[in-house]
């Protein structure tokens, strides 16, 4: 689209730091500041912000945003204030003097952009003041919540309605994420849109990939999947507080910096947390479904569902967290039927039949997405009504070792026909559980109330237990030779497809459930560069955010690191050239990071980088014995070498010792906790000088300035990679 708005690109380099806008954003923009009303989905992390962000500068007035949490308010504030654009929040975490500072800066027209949430707009005398301010655009954010079919519903959005007889002439824009075709019909009609303008950009969100594991000794899954990846950040999204807290103790306990996220804890806690995890001071969170709508922090390089989330929706979302800067994020979803009958039993506690009802579709379909042996990327997006035309994704568990099949046509004999019978015999049919029950000859008072012992199919089905019988079930379900009701007492049909099996016989292929973590693990969109110079930039990025009490990635993204620590920046106006940096970054950090990427060559050569991507393994558990594996949980408990050896009565070197041999076990060990950046890269240049087989060589070379056992531990970890 060739922009109407010429003015649109410079700013957009400005103040975001952006040459080129992402698919839709343009066209969103335009039409809104020509006046139209505008409905935008656009995937988390495809630039929604933006798309409200970008026409409060190209215009004059106020840009209102309704938002629903505080912690976004505060972020995206703080995000373009970083930028250099003048934003502000009001909202119940300021105090009276703070928020009265505010107000007269509103009445003085200092703002360009407002953020509030739908509560405050009905407030005495709130939208007087709003009317005194030049609103000349509302934009409705996280627009779903409008919706009782959505993941989120919040009947306080509702109210949004009356903006439209307040603000007649101002162009509303609402946006979201996550939104099926019933949804955004509801957003349209609640928030009284104008014939708008609709963007559905895709939902692919091509640098994640989606994995389903059973569900056995979850702690254990979720442990070996952090620890294998020491340097990124992650959320671990738990269906109970009581979950979240274990979770985050028994990793802090095992030397991963965790912190609980959930409703139990005090706002001042939730936000204590929520800004460790924002800075990288702790690197998980473990959190309730109450964690992250909206959280701006584009390093999140994994999501785990412990629990089975409750719909699809949800799950899209909440995956959608992880890799929000286009660099590789990896989302596990452990699965079990238990977690099913959990979710059932709370939807069953529901006191609205419509809500009962309404949740057990989307339960439905979100346990047909856990156990599906199709491409899971195919089914996300068919979900939301998008086409996946490529055969495979290479990037979900079931396209990267597909699960294995079998002949099911005697197991689909067996259960249609028991469907079938049972209907026959007593004119209605039965829940799942119940012709399990019957298959495997179950003693239960409904199968002797309704003689059900007399069946033919009674007792035909013990070459399988009772989980392969549901799971063979609900295959049939998904396969389309069973229908199942949406009512609370569900109750399976016979489809004529189903029927058909049975008269002709036909051949049904079944798959194996999943039984075992795969090991795969593709990172797409991963950029290649000089890691030693990326981990030094880590660091003054922290030292820069920390001087100045904001979260890392306000200063800069990975991506733009990664971008810097390949490209090797030698001036400003190759700086300029980076992803993210804008005239005020550029300003007030460009110094900086010049001087460290020269820094860092001065005593480093640069390296060349093939645009390829790259598959990383995960860590499989070491055989390292009992001595060892003490020492490296104490390590990871945060003891330093010295503290471990004296503790331990053993000397220094065995220490070192115990933790080289971890390493080339297979364990990760943070470097960072033994020898900073600069040291780092002080023994990497004497072993590149006298060979990585000369120990004694390298410590010469280095004045004796570094312990035989820390040359050791280092050498074995460049060796693993």
């Amino acid at each position: 689209m060739k922009s109407e708005h010429p003015q649109l690109l410079p700013l957009l380099k400005q103040f975001f730091g952006f040459t080129s806008f992402r698919p839709l954003q343009e066209e969103i923009i335009c039409d809104s500041l020509s006046g139209k009303d505008t409905f935008a989905l656009l995937p988390t992390g495809g630039g929604k912000s933006l798309c409200f962000q970008l026409p409060a500068l190209a215009r004059d007035g106020l840009t209102l945003v309704v938002s629903p949490l505080i912690a976004l308010m505060k972020d995206q504030v703080d995000a373009l204030t970083a930028s250099g654009i003048a934003a502000t929040f009001l909202n119940s975490s300021l105090a009276a003097d703070e928020s009265r500072e505010r107000l007269r800066g509103l009445h003085a027209g200092k703002f360009r952009l407002l953020y509030v949430a739908p509560e405050r707009l009905m407030l005495s005398g709130f939208l007087e003041d709003l009317k005194r301010w030049n609103v000349r655009l509302i934009a409705v954010d996280e627009a779903h919540c409008i919706s009782e079919w959505g993941h989120d519903f919040r009947p306080e959005y509702r109210q949004l309605a009356e903006l439209r007889a307040h603000f007649q002439n101002v162009p509303v824009m609402a946006l979201t994420a996550t939104a099926t075709g019933r949804v955004r019909e509801d957003i349209v009609k609640h928030l009284r849109l104008r014939e708008p303008s609709c963007y559905v950009a895709s939902f692919n969100r091509p640098n994640l990939t989606y994995r389903v594991l059973a569900k056995s000794k979850p702690y254990d899954q979720v442990f070996e999947f952090v620890r294998a990846r020491p340097r990124d950040s992650g959320i671990i999204y738990c269906q109970s507080r009581k979950a979240a807290e274990s979770v985050a103790e028994r990793l802090s306990e095992d030397g991963i910096r965790a912190k609980p996220y959930h409703a139990g804890l005090t706002p001042d806690q939730r936000s204590k947390h929520q800004e460790l995890f924002l800075r990288d001071d702790v690197r998980v969170i473990c959190a309730t479904i109450a964690f992250g709508m909206g959280i701006n922090k584009p390093n999140v390089r994994f999501v785990i569902h412990h629990d089975l989330p409750k719909n699809i929706e949800g799950y899209y979302q909440e995956t959608g967290r992880a890799g929000r800067d286009g660099l590789p994020g990896e989302c596990v979803l452990l699965f079990s039927a238990g977690d099913v009958v959990k979710q059932t039993q709370f939807i069953d506690e529901k006191p609205n039949p419509q809500e009962q009802k309404i949740a057990r579709e989307q339960l439905q379909q979100m346990v047909h997405y856990a156990e599906c042996a199709s491409c899971r990327r195919s089914e996300l997006l068919a979900y939301f009504g998008e086409e996946f035309s490529a055969d495979s994704c290479e990037a979900c568990d079931n396209c990267l070792s597909p699960r294995a099949t079998f002949d099911g046509t005697l197991a689909a004999q067996k259960f249609l026909s028991c469907v079938y019978r049972i209907r026959e015999k007593n004119g209605f049919g039965v829940g799942l559980n119940h012709v399990v029950e019957v298959l495997t000859g179950a003693d239960t008072e409904k199968i002797r109330k309704w003689d059900h012992t007399k069946l033919s199919t009674y007792g035909i089905g013990k070459e399988h237990g009772r989980p392969e019988w549901a799971a063979i079930g609900r295959e049939l379900v998904r396969l389309g030779f069973l229908r199942q009701t949406r009512e609370k007492f569900s109750v399976l049909e016979l489809t004529n497809a189903g029927a058909a099996i049975l008269k002709q016989r036909t051949k049904v292929t079944l798959t194996k459930p999943v039984t075992a973590p795969e090991t795969k693990t593709h990172r797409a969109g991963e950029i290649a560069c000089d890691e030693v110079l990326f981990e030094r930039l880590r660091s003054l990025r922290k030292k820069l955010a920390d001087e100045r009490d904001v979260p890392a990635y306000i200063v800069f993204s990975d991506v733009a690191l990664r971008q810097m620590a390949r490209d090797y920046p030698a001036n400003e106006r190759d700086f300029a050239r980076i992803s993210g940096v804008g005239e005020k970054k550029l300003r007030e950090f460009g110094e900086f990071f010049l001087a460290e990427i020269a820094a860092h060559l001065q005593t480093n050569p640069r390296q060349i980088f093939a645009d390829e991507t790259f598959v990383v393994p995960l860590t499989q558990r070491s055989s390292l014995g009992d001595t060892a594996r003490e020492t490296l949980r104490r390590f990871r408990a945060g003891e330093t070498v010295p503290q471990i050896a004296a503790s331990r009565n053993l000397v220094i070197g065995t220490i070192f010792g115990h933790l080289a041999t971890a390493i080339e076990a297979g364990e990760n060990i943070d470097l960072n906790q033994l020898a900073s950046a600069e040291a780092q890269s002080e023994i990497a240049a004497a072993f590149k000088k006298t060979g990585w087989g000369n120990i004694v060589g390298a410590r010469e070379l280095l004045g004796e300035k570094y312990d035989y056992g820390l040359l050791r531990v280092f050498r074995a970890a460049v060796n693993r990679r």
